[in-house]
């Protein structure tokens, strides 16, 4: 099929990528002309496992291209993919500009019969009003139908996830583009859920919403674990060993960040609000999450006793493994606290050293190092923000020589406190 993503985001590159992986001819389409050109020339703006390949592979083969014009891309296909930011707004809201712009921009250039797909998080009742804005801005008058295709995609597993989907969520108002839909997603072999468009809206916000509280009830176990000495790790295992819970996302930790669980969580229960419910249960994800980060502040502060003129190393930048996204990321969140008690920091990321550098700028107080085993050098305590596999390699033997004194705050559980101690660490970590 002929298909074309406008947005080039994390969720536009790879849907776009993975679409022309299994035979689709996909148009790429982003007003940022800069990172056309990049993605022309086989530059990735952002780091995906395995999307690089997947972009070069299908660029090279012609099934994958790029351009600025939303004219020419909805001119040349079938099926139109909505993949824009949809970012909060004070109030929690989401700023829902990009979309209506968007639909503007193909309402103005359709003039046979296309299927809009929404793929951006967006309210319910948004399909309604995209709808609406391309009835009205479409000079040709010609049929057209929305579509509601929710994303389902984990930074760091992107690929992953859409290659091997767990399932596809398809919502329409009327039958008609149901079975291009199918035809588009057969090659994944995964489910297909079709449902009205206004509940695929509401699945993805719940899906998330119910992963964040997942992730904020393990942590205030883990205050639990804390306080009774018992050890989160085991409780979550023993949790997770039932079939109705599962094991995944209950990891105790600094609590959620990123783009999209902070977001879509304050967006899910602005929409109950002017739904006119008041989502009391999410708004306390809420609380337990921000109380995480203060608690895990209090330890350093408990264990340092006074954090200026300290020098900390911090393991991690990104918001979670296998990303270099630092929005709103809890280990930047870190940073920016320690920062403002007056201690200097020096840190590592994997990945996201070069875009943590617009939000945490070089200088006397933040020192970026090459390697992570130079990350503990002249510290007074090092911190794990970020659970990377590759901390669990940290040569702790050389990072406890290099410092004032081997004290370490482990907000991921990547060691083991038993071997910690043995090795001659003071080790803190969460819930244990």
């Amino acid at each position: 099929m002929k298909l074309t993503i406008i947005g080039t985001g994390y969720v536009g590159l790879v849907t776009g990528a993975c679409f022309a992986e299994v035979g689709h001819s996909v148009i790429c389409v982003d007003n940022d002309l800069k990172k056309v050109e990049l993605l022309r020339g086989g530059g990735i703006p952002i780091y995906e496992p395995g999307l690089e390949d997947l972009v070069k592979r299908n660029v090279a083969s012609g099934s994958l291209s790029f351009t600025g014009s939303t004219a020419e891309g909805v001119e040349k296909s079938d099926v139109v993919f909505i993949a824009v930011p949809t970012p909060p707004q004070p109030d929690g809201s989401v700023d829902l500009s990009y979309i209506e712009r968007v639909a503007r921009d193909i309402a103005g250039a359709m003039t046979s019969y296309k299927i809009v797909v929404d793929k951006s998080t967006v309210p319910v009742k948004t399909g309604e009003k995209v709808a609406e804005t391309i009835k009205r801005y479409c000079k040709a008058k010609v049929d057209f139908d929305v579509v509601s295709n929710p994303e389902f995609l984990r930074e760091g597993f992107a690929v992953e996830d859409l290659m091997k989907p767990d399932r596809i969520v398809v919502g329409v108002g009327s039958q008609r583009p149901a079975a291009a839909m199918r035809e588009l997603y057969a090659p994944f072999n995964a489910p297909i859920i079709v449902t009205d468009i206004n509940s695929a809206e509401l699945i993805k916000h719940a899906a998330n919403s119910f992963l964040a509280l997942k992730i904020s009830y393990i942590n205030a176990i883990s205050i639990i674990c804390e306080a009774s000495g018992a050890n989160v790790e085991e409780v979550a295992n023993g949790m997770g060993m039932d079939a109705r819970i599962g094991r995944r996302f209950l990891n105790a930790g600094l609590g959620f960040g990123g783009s999209c669980f902070p977001k879509d969580l304050s967006a899910f229960i602005k929409i109950a609000d002017t739904l006119g419910y008041d989502f009391q249960l999410l708004k306390e994800v809420q609380h337990i999450n921000a109380d995480q980060m203060e608690r895990f502040v209090k330890k350093l502060t408990d264990t340092l006793w006074v954090l200026k003129d300290k020098k900390i190393g911090v393991l991690g930048l990104a918001f979670k493994q296998n990303t270099d996204d630092v929005r709103m990321s809890p280990a930047i969140d870190l940073c920016q606290r320690l920062l403002k008690e007056g201690a200097a920091i020096r840190v590592f990321d994997p990945q996201a050293m070069t875009k943590a550098k617009g939000v945490l700028p070089p200088g006397p107080t933040t020192t970026y190092v090459a390697e992570m085993n130079e990350v503990a050098t002249g510290c007074d305590a090092l911190v794990v923000a970020t659970e990377w596999p590759e901390f669990k390699l940290l040569d702790l033997d050389r990072a406890r020589h290099a410092m004032t004194h081997p004290i370490l705050f482990d907000g991921r559980n990547l060691f083991d406190p038993a071997e910690m101690e043995k090795r001659g660490w003071v080790y803190k970590s969460v819930g244990r």
